[in-house]
């Protein structure tokens, strides 16, 4: 027995991503959803999990054009499309925009850290 649809709201809920964005997906090819006779949207189980995915892309920095070529490719989502080389450079280069902005972030946690530990040893010195 299949698995049952999952209607908007709930898809919503279970994701955390409003039902307004999962409208914005699908008109730009992200998710796919079969209408009732009442016109409702009804996804499937798995596209729980896209959307999740969804969000992780979306937040390291690709847009919406780039996930939608890059989804047919994820054999985790029903994808069969062999990437294309110029997709495999975009994504390349958007890999080494990634690491850029994880060096980034290391060197500000660095800097935070010595901060505290600063801080930390100020305040000992302030109690003795």
């Amino acid at each position: 027995m299949g698995e049952e649809p999952v209607r908007i709201g709930e898809l919503a809920r279970r994701t955390g991503v409003s039902e307004r964005s999962l409208r914005y997906y699908e008109k730009q090819g992200l998710l796919a959803a079969e209408r009732t006779a009442g016109g409702h949207r009804e996804f499937p189980e798995a596209c729980v999990d896209r959307v999740i995915r969804i969000q992780e892309l979306f937040a390291a920095g690709l847009c919406s054009a780039k996930i939608a070529q890059l989804l047919p490719c994820m054999r985790e989502y029903g994808g069969s499309a062999t990437a294309t080389a110029a997709l495999a450079e975009d994504l390349a280069v958007e890999r080494k925009r990634i690491d850029a902005m994880i060096g980034d972030l290391l060197r500000s946690r660095e800097v935070l850290d010595e901060v505290i530990a600063e801080a930390r040893t100020d305040g000992e010195r302030e109690m003795a």
